[in-house]
């Protein structure tokens, strides 16, 4: 039998800074830009709500793609 993983990231202490691209109308990303190798966002509306993790390669071929 394998031992138990934990999947769980840890962001309690992740500094979180908010898209460039907001606009200030409400409807904000943040991304956490310390923590290796990954790119967690989440809703700025929402702190304490899911968060959604890509990998850094990931994150940076879907950015040219947004409008």
């Amino acid at each position: 039998m394998s031992p138990e993983r934990s999947t769980a990231l840890d962001l309690t202490e992740a500094i979180w800074a908010k898209s460039s691209h907001s606009g200030g109308q409400g409807e904000c990303l943040e991304l956490a830009h310390d923590v290796p190798a990954l790119a967690p966002i989440r809703d700025s509306k929402d702190p304490a709500g899911p968060v959604i993790v890509f990998g850094r390669d990931a994150w940076h071929a879907f950015l040219p793609h947004l409008g």
